[in-house]
């Protein structure tokens, strides 16, 4: 795996970790609702700026962009 596969993993597994610790989900249920309203797949793409962000806004702008996309978590 070269490093920027491995840092984009990292960042994923804290970012889902935080998005779960503030709407109090599992994990499990943090990665599905990111996963089914495209947050994930926006965080990947777009991870050269997202990773230079805080998680706490970060956490906020993926739920309003979930929002955006059908998503329910206020």
């Amino acid at each position: 795996m070269d490093e920027l596969t491995k840092n984009k993993a990292e960042y994923l597994i804290i970012f889902i970790n935080e998005f779960a610790q503030r709407y109090k989900l599992s994990s499990v249920q943090a990665y599905h609702y990111l996963s089914r309203f495209k947050a994930l797949t926006f965080l990947i793409d777009q991870y050269n700026v997202a990773h230079t962000q805080g998680f706490e806004s970060m956490v906020s702008d993926m739920a309003a962009y979930c929002r955006r996309h059908g998503g329910a978590i206020a």
